[in-house]
């Protein structure tokens, strides 16, 4: 999404792989971490507003009856628009400013939390609903925070697992579009196991970069603020789908 060339690990510096010593790293990483728990906590508020209110009826065409038949020109808008917004960045934002990156990051969120109320709504509606999600919001929390760990420590260069792992989303996508058609339960669960495990090593290998990339920018405020926020919107949008395809896997399982 941003322009900067992140660094691999034979191309770092003396000393860059002592980052557990380095001060300046550790600023760098729990303001990425700071402003991506903000992004949930955005996310959750707004879910919960447009899930528990009137709101979620401005997503719904209803009949006389007051059954749904359909979906409104809104729900069309906070569906597709993150993939728009960070398409569009990614083409107009060649060198993109840190005002210009926290556009781009809370109008995602913002768009991701207010869709993410169907979620609730759904789920309010179902015996043990909101408390499944609560489960899988926790074994989400748990699996982003050791990946990501284990992302930071680790001295392996996970560089070539990205490229991979990349390769699993587009794959992911194709499956899901098929399986739109097919509706076979068994190739859901196949999609939502293969969902958790490729963004799960996306979490890890997102923050190695973010990493990698702290040491490349050298000391440059204007960069580092964009690299934050833009490090930030990776691991949010890793956490949101990976906590999805785990919400998945727990609802078929129970």
């Amino acid at each position: 999404m941003n322009n900067h060339n992140f660094a691999r690990a034979g191309q770092m510096p003396a000393g860059a792989m002592d980052a557990s010593v380095d001060k300046g790293l550790r600023k760098f990483m729990l303001g990425v971490y700071n402003k991506m728990a903000l992004g949930l906590v955005l996310t959750a508020v707004l879910a919960f507003i447009v899930g528990s209110t009137s709101l979620i009826n401005l997503f719904f065409t209803t009949n006389g009856a007051g059954q749904i038949t359909g979906m409104t020109l809104l729900y069309y808008i906070v569906a597709f628009g993150p993939i728009a917004i960070l398409f569009g960045s990614a083409f107009l934002m060649k060198n993109p400013s840190p005002v210009g990156a926290n556009i781009v990051y809370w109008s995602v969120v913002s768009l991701i939390g207010t869709g993410m109320g169907l979620l609730v709504f759904i789920y309010a509606g179902m015996s043990d609903g909101l408390i499944t999600m609560a489960k899988a919001f926790l074994t989400t929390a748990i699996a982003f925070g050791g990946m990501s760990l284990w992302g930071y420590t680790t001295k392996k260069d996970l560089t070539g697992m990205g490229t991979f792992l990349i390769m699993g989303v587009i794959g992911l996508i194709v499956a899901s579009l098929v399986n739109m058609f097919l509706a076979s339960s068994l190739l859901s669960f196949i999609i939502s196991l293969a969902g958790v495990l490729i963004f799960a090593g996306l979490t890890a290998f997102d923050t190695q970069r973010l990493k990698f990339q702290y040491y490349e920018l050298g000391g440059n405020e204007r960069a580092m603020s964009v690299a934050t926020t833009y490090g930030a919107l990776s691991l949010y949008i890793n956490f949101i789908n990976m906590f999805q395809f785990i919400l998945a896997l727990m609802s078929g399982r129970e």
